[in-house]
């Protein structure tokens, strides 16, 4: 099994190149030319975008092939007080460098929409945010000229005290949304609410890849072990392969499954993620899996991003049975 790491949105080790720069609502009302403080706006997000590249550039120094970016590149996109502004076709120019890069160096890109995009709230106007918030990470996607590979990753949502009608109202409002949309889409088990198993149920009944996040089926465990539900994961990667029209290599393809990692910060506060991930918990589910997974990409979601990616790279150096790839990438 071939795995590969990547990181989320900041680097620890590049100076300020900060993807998520913004203007507080407060502060753009406070500007009496509105214009003069959307072109703010745009421009803060230009340097947004570029700074999202010199990561990328940062990576490939790294052999990083994976990275989620911010969703939070365009500030204040979405807020009630710029409803009819899309900046996105302004920054298209930016967009399609930022993806050129992407596709050149056969990285995988992907968002996190944040926890207010939630499709299984019961509140219309909540639903219209959650619906406006997925097209628009789309729309950037699409904007960087990245194919159906390029993800955007959910959860289900909250169960609003009845999990069960809960899931089929999420099946619904997703089964609305334009298919542009939908075949972006991973669902990831939550530490709360939705578990791994009914996470993987919804997402068999949509059609959707899943994402296990091994942290939260820890502390939200669902009677079964990770290892014992990998194969019916594992598939749902594999049917949006058949069905995906992806231009990758023939190297690359099928897509990878994705998993994400983190561990705890402490024993008191075991939801929280830590700077750095302990590798034997990894370790012991990637040997589990490997006879049954030529390929694995993991998303580390520790405090300290691209340097806690390297510190596992040294401590899975050590390990039995694992060759070293790159800087960024092992066999085993």
């Amino acid at each position: 099994m071939i795995v590969r790491l990547g990181y989320v949105a900041m680097s620890m080790l590049v100076n300020n190149a900060s993807p998520s720069k913004t203007m507080t609502a407060t502060n753009f009302a406070k500007v009496e030319d509105r214009e003069a403080a959307i072109r703010k706006l745009e421009r803060i997000a230009g340097e947004n975008i570029h700074n999202t590249l010199r990561l990328l550039k940062h990576n490939r120094a790294y052999e990083i092939e994976m990275y989620r970016m911010s969703s939070r590149l365009i500030p204040l996109i979405g807020h009630e007080m710029l409803k009819e502004w899309n900046p996105i076709p302004e920054l298209r120019d930016v967009f399609s460098e930022l993806g050129t890069y992407a596709k050149e160096h056969r990285m995988r890109l992907s968002f996190h929409p944040d926890h207010f995009t939630v499709l299984s709230t019961p509140r219309k106007d909540v639903l219209a945010n959650s619906f406006a918030d997925l097209d628009r990470h789309v729309q950037m996607l699409e904007a960087m000229g990245l194919d159906e590979s390029a993800k955007c990753n959910i959860h289900i949502g909250g169960a609003y005290g009845n999990k069960e009608t809960a899931a089929k109202r999420f099946i619904d409002n997703f089964l609305s949304m334009p298919e542009r949309i939908r075949r972006r889409i991973t669902l990831e088990n939550d530490d709360k609410t939705f578990n791994a198993l009914e996470t993987l149920e919804v997402c068999e009944d949509v059609g959707v890849p899943m994402v296990l996040d091994l942290h939260h089926h820890d502390v939200n465990p669902c009677g079964e072990s990770a290892e014992a539900l990998w194969p019916r994961i594992a598939e749902t990667w594999r049917l949006e392969t058949e069905q995906a029209d992806l231009s990758v290599s023939e190297e690359q393809a099928p897509l990878p499954p994705k998993i994400h990692v983190s561990s705890p910060k402490s024993d008191k506060d075991v939801r929280s993620h830590a700077d750095y991930v302990d590798a034997s918990r990894l370790m012991d589910f990637l040997r589990a899996i490997a006879p049954l997974t030529p390929r694995l990409d993991i998303m580390l979601e520790a405090k300290r991003k691209d340097e806690a990616l390297l510190q596992l790279m040294e401590s899975v150096r050590n390990e039995p049975g694992i060759t070293v790839l790159t800087q960024a990438s092992f066999e085993m």
